[in-house]
């Protein structure tokens, strides 16, 4: 606690003397924690996993049928990016889930600072996104191709409201748990509003951001395997579903991979954003 209030004191211009102090100080690491980190230690599960598959494709255990082997996925991998097919159709599936990506936070985070400091914006905005979260998206799919059509227009509006529910959840209820006596701070040393939005309701709600970001990135890419095998001409769902017609495994589990892999970096990427704007803070993961 004595972090977060050098922390806000520094934000809205106090307690300049104290920060060489506290720079200083490195707690000691709890014992009943988790540990020492480990290097690399987020892909020891999914090494495992491989090793695994590797395991089971090499002893017969695994019907070749049911699932290749990790060699003929990794063979089909390298004929897709010669022919030049997984390239393009990886690179339309980005941007897709990129744009609605950027999309669904930008709309997530304005609705929950409207929601979360404004009494009136809450009684307007909350109620319609509890709606939306208990709404799946599969259900909404049909509608939307009604009013959008079936073209990029349908694809990204259904990633885009799919990323901004999480966006609004998390951060909305990190603003409405910010420390009342940080309000009165602002009001004691003369913050005007937007003040005090930018040097503490927003750093304040940083970590329920970030929270909620770790869901969208992974939401994203969940929204996006479901709308690109909705009349699409490219991407790599779209690649999916013709291999599926002609019975491809191989193509599918490539695919199943694509995604996996882009949603486990998209986290690690997040992670490490967390990190860094969250440095001042002290957790039992540090």
């Amino acid at each position: 606690m004595a972090t977060l209030d050098a922390a806000v004191l520094r934000r809205i211009g106090l307690g300049r003397s104290a920060q060489p102090v506290l720079a200083k100080r490195k707690p000691a690491r709890p014992r009943l924690g988790p540990g020492r980190p480990i290097p690399f230690g987020i892909a020891v599960g999914p090494a495992l996993l491989v090793a695994a598959w590797v395991a089971g494709s090499a002893t017969g255990a695994l019907d070749p049928e049911t699932l290749p082997a990790p060699w003929t996925v990794a063979e089909t991998a390298g004929d897709l990016i010669a022919d030049g097919r997984l390239q393009g159709n990886l690179l339309t599936s980005v941007q897709r889930a990129a744009i609605g990506l950027g999309l669904g936070v930008a709309i997530g985070l304005v609705l929950a600072l409207l929601a979360g400091l404004s009494r009136v914006g809450e009684a307007l905005v909350d109620g319609p996104i509890q709606i939306k979260r208990a709404i799946p998206t599969l259900a909404l799919i049909p509608l939307f191709i009604v009013w959008f059509g079936i073209g990029e227009e349908m694809k990204l509006v259904v990633i885009t409201t799919s990323v901004a529910i999480p966006i609004y959840l998390n951060t909305h209820a990190h603003l409405r748990s910010v420390d009342a006596g940080y309000v009165e701070l602002a009001q004691t040393v003369g913050l005007s509003r937007w003040g005090f939005v930018g040097r503490i309701a927003l750093p304040g709600s940083l970590p329920g951001f970030f929270t909620g970001l770790r869901l969208a990135v992974t939401i994203s890419w969940l929204a996006l395997v479901v709308v690109e095998q909705v009349n699409a001409t490219s991407g790599i769902g779209y690649l999916m579903t013709q291999a599926r017609t002609y019975g491809q495994i191989d193509i599918i589990v490539v695919g199943l991979v694509i995604y996996g892999l882009l949603g486990l970096f998209g986290d690690i990427l997040v992670r490490a954003a967390e990190r860094k704007a969250l440095s001042w803070r002290q957790t039992l993961g540090d």
